[in-house]
């Protein structure tokens, strides 16, 4: 049985970017190759949740190397790139400050491969908050389909 989607995906392409790359520059400290988070286009903070996007580029440090020929985007990035998402929501909405830093990883699947060039929709959903923690589910989808899920804690360092 496939996962549920964490949101409704209908109309999800026609959203304008509420929060745009600079907007996430002040709130997260990745630069350069590492910045996974393109930009936000839904948020509810009073259920805790938002949606942003990760274009995957056919010109990113990785696909010359992963795998030659056949490039595909590696798990460990996509598990950034909702980690990049949580932490956004977690200092923008859930009024953290300081640093957010990764503190696990629960429940990771991955679904479907992705190959470049295409946007990778990000879902992100506060589950828990407690002791300087925060756990949110995260799901990457391509085309309706959802290419990885898993639950990312963060810490308040």
């Amino acid at each position: 049985m496939p996962p549920q989607l964490l949101f409704d995906i209908a109309g999800l392409e026609r959203l304008p970017d509420v929060f745009g790359q600079e907007a996430i520059r002040e709130i997260n400290a990745q630069r350069g190759a590492m910045e996974m988070l393109d930009g936000v286009v839904f948020v509810d903070s009073k259920l805790h949740r938002i949606v942003g996007y990760k274009d995957v580029r056919a010109d990113e440090f990785w696909v010359a190397g992963h795998i030659p020929g056949r490039p595909l985007f590696p798990g460990v990035l996509m598990i950034e790139a909702g980690a990049q998402l949580a932490s956004f929501y977690t200092r923008k909405f859930a009024g953290w400050t300081g640093f957010v830093g990764f503190g696990g990883v629960d429940e990771c699947r991955f679904r479907q491969q992705v190959v470049p060039p295409v946007r990778m929709y990000l879902f992100g959903q506060q589950i828990w908050e407690r002791h300087g923690r925060i756990c949110c589910a995260i799901q990457g989808v391509i085309s309706g389909t959802v290419a990885f899920e898993t639950k990312i804690i963060g810490v308040q360092l």
